[in-house]
């Protein structure tokens, strides 16, 4: 009689997934996509990872249903596989880590809160703002990453471009700063650039890929 049972099937399926999670690349692999679909070379060039090593992260992320694929003409695309429980699974990783891991929390600690120690402003908190028209809402990511989706209303500013364009910053107003993700060092960066120079700045708690998958509002470039 086999002693694989029900159970031990659904935890053998569960121990790819969390397999496919189980490194570096792959979990910045997913983040990268979480911003919108990409092809190999473009996440490639992305993660700083040659062609053969993306694409074999790819395919373990593929396998677990973390990722699927769908051709555009010559092109190969990747994307989150259910954009919401994916993100919701890396939220879940890094309340864990956050909770359990004390380098986690040292690293938390020195860089993170070392640059932003104010309370971050909470998906709902900024949805009521929007509407109230009473923030700037500012994306520090890539333009092309702001072209596949970002908040309503958000002005485009890459953190590298920053200090050639306060011009276009309120010094009057609040504004609310978010990138990819909570771990994304941009919106850390570009908070405690702004605060330096004296303007009214604070991070969203998270990024796009949260704010998509809770299912609020996004636009995206014609």
């Amino acid at each position: 009689m086999s002693s694989t049972g029900p159970k031990q099937a659904i935890f053998a399926s569960l121990a790819e997934v969390a397999q496919a999670l189980g490194h570096v690349h792959r979990l910045e692999l997913l983040e990268h996509i979480a911003q919108g679909e990409r092809s190999v070379e473009q996440l490639s060039v992305r993660a700083n990872l040659n062609f053969a090593n993306t694409s074999r992260h790819l395919q373990i992320l593929r396998r677990a249903r973390l990722v699927e694929t769908h051709r555009r003409g010559k092109q190969v695309l990747y994307r989150l596989a259910g954009d919401a429980e994916v993100v919701d699974l890396m939220q879940a990783l890094g309340r864990v880590g956050e909770r359990n891991v004390a380098e986690v929390e040292r690293v938390m600690a020195d860089y993170f809160r070392a640059r932003d120690a104010l309370e971050p402003v909470l998906r709902e908190d900024l949805l009521a703002r929007l509407r109230d028209g009473l923030v700037t809402v500012l994306d520090v990511r890539p333009e092309d990453e702001f072209a596949l989706g970002h908040l309503p209303g958000a002005l485009n500013i890459p953190l590298a471009a920053l200090e050639r364009r306060l011009i276009e910053l309120p010094a009057d107003r609040e504004i609310i700063a978010y990138c990819r993700g909570p771990y994304c060092v941009l919106s850390f960066e570009a908070v405690a650039a702004l605060r330096a120079r004296g303007y009214l700045v604070r991070r969203l708690k998270d990024g796009y890929p949260e704010w998509k998958a809770a299912g609020l509002p996004v636009e995206a470039a014609a």
